[in-house]
């Protein structure tokens, strides 16, 4: 049958390299298989590494990359060697669901960071090969409970091992609003060979907020690092060109210290940076600081990461000696989840998921388990034996009159 499966595995636990193994068996079985990321700097990543994991073991499959700061010379390439199948495996962004794409026999579709993409997004991807297999990936770590509720259609699959010789990060809670306690241990760091990122919850200065600035941030560190090291600023308000060229020169080293907003979440691998600093770390929910503080660590060195915040509430500064001893993930989103609930975890355009009227999330988990195999009962009977019509009948009438998909 065909598969629609999500993956979540916590930062660095090895995500790439099972979704590697599915695409090498849609190869292997004659079929073509795509994979879609939502930045360039990750599709071109993602392309790397799989190509670099198939020649490794002397796999002759040929990758190619499609993403739209291409030129139409190198795009009216790609899609010749896709729609002809001389491409196996394509790995892009957005690009990869344009009209102008046509398959040869696509049969496995991966996203990654799944959140990422609408809806509509993942559908078109999906109608592309007629019933391709689907495979959803996610870094964000949501409690069992919740992926259930919100991802009842596919089996949730959960990775909670990390690779061997990965070594946790050091996480430090500094009551500071300024980087004066670590400078001393910045400076040594930057010396043996390392680079660090700076992470800032603002782009520009703000009259309403009390909060660092990567741009100004940036420019206080150039002055203060000048002739010694070559610091980045990096941003969303960039064009994608723009920020694809300042991820390269830091991925090449030609770049020490990246001051960036919360841009770099998600994806970036850069095995020499191993230490990150956080300003005003209380303003960050603490699965984003999660996924933040898992951009260094990467590599087989000791990766530090350090939480700079001058808060005195008391609730922010639990939350952040709480990332010090804690480490995975899961555990990580269920104790945000008890505190704040899970509207505020997952953010406005999902609050709505997975409220209950009657039900305890944490509590009823037994239920909705058994509630979500009764309701796929319920859809594989009337499909196979035509049983509960009416019920059924109920609800895509329901669903005609909300024009919502039946």
């Amino acid at each position: 049958y065909v598969m629609q499966r999500l993956i979540q595995g916590d930062v660095c636990s090895g995500k790439t390299a099972v979704a590697a193994a599915v695409i090498y068996t849609a190869v292997k079985n004659g079929f073509q298989a795509a994979m879609m990321a939502p930045t360039e700097v990750l599709a071109r990543q993602h392309y790397e590494s799989i190509t670099s994991l198939f020649e490794a073991y002397n796999i002759p499959i040929k990758v190619v990359l499609l993403t739209g700061s291409m030129t139409a010379k190198e795009k009216r390439r790609a899609y010749d060697r896709i729609e002809c199948g001389l491409a196996k495996i394509i790995v892009g962004t957005h690009a990869l669901i344009q009209d102008a794409v046509y398959y040869d026999n696509l049969a496995l579709v991966v996203t990654d960071e799944q959140h990422r993409f609408g809806v509509k997004q993942r559908e078109s991807f999906a109608k592309k090969g007629g019933v391709p297999h689907v495979l959803v990936m996610s870094a964000t770590p949501i409690p069992r409970t919740l992926a259930i509720s919100m991802y009842g259609d596919m089996d949730v699959s959960t990775m909670k091992t990390m690779p061997k010789g990965r070594i946790p990060v050091v996480t430090k809670y500094i009551k500071s609003s300024s980087m004066k306690p670590i400078l001393k241990d910045l400076k040594e760091y930057l010396a043996s060979g390392g680079q660090c990122y700076v992470i800032c919850p603002l782009v520009e200065d703000s009259e309403v907020l009390d909060a660092k600035s990567a741009s100004q941030i940036a420019e206080a560190m150039q002055q203060y690092f000048r002739g010694t090291y070559q610091v980045g600023l990096l941003h969303g308000q960039m064009k994608d060109d723009e920020k694809d060229r300042i991820m390269q020169d830091f991925q090449k080293q030609k770049i020490h210290i990246l001051v960036s907003t919360t841009v770099v979440e998600v994806g970036v691998d850069v095995k020499n940076a191993n230490m990150m600093v956080i300003y005003n770390a209380e303003r960050f929910g603490m699965s984003q600081l999660h996924q933040l503080r898992g951009r260094v660590g990467r590599g087989h060195q000791q990766a530090y990461c350090f939480f700079m915040s001058s808060s005195t509430s008391k609730e922010a500064i639990e939350r952040l000696k709480y990332m010090e001893k804690s480490h995975d993930g899961f555990e990580i989103s269920m104790y945000d989840l008890q505190i704040r609930g899970p509207g505020e975890v997952l953010g406005n355009r999902q609050s709505g998921l997975p409220t209950f009227l009657v039900a305890d999330v944490f509590k009823d988990f037994p239920i909705l388990n058994v509630a979500r195999e009764d309701a796929m009962r319920i859809v594989e009977g009337y499909e196979k034996r035509n049983e509960y019509y009416h019920l059924m009948s109920t609800i895509q009438e329901k669903l005609k009159e909300n024009n919502e998909y039946v």
